[in-house]
């Protein structure tokens, strides 16, 4: 996660904040439920990027033995594959 997770309700309250304050949304649940919700998928995002660096760890520890015999760049590997499952899925990081 690129920012600390104490800033996620910060966040979350502010955006929720600002909407109601524009009249963007009309709630139909307490706001509580929706800040909290709010915080779930600020969470949920920002956790993209961490699932896909332990997924594309995962795939590159397969093939741990072939990088060092191949004295091919880890963190060279690392970026490549993660750039292409990035494309792939659409992903926005």
């Amino acid at each position: 996660m690129r920012i600390p997770k104490s800033w996620v309700p910060i966040l979350a309250k502010r955006i929720v904040e600002s909407l109601l304050e524009k009249e963007m949304v009309v709630l139909s649940a307490p706001q509580d439920r929706l800040l909290a919700k709010t915080e779930e998928l600020i969470t949920e995002e920002l956790m993209v990027e961490d699932r896909l660096n332990d997924e594309v760890r995962a795939l590159l520890g397969k093939h741990t033995s072939d990088i060092e015999r191949g004295r091919m760049d880890y963190r060279k590997l690392f970026e490549l594959t993660k750039q292409k499952l990035v494309r792939e899925r659409n992903l926005v990081l």
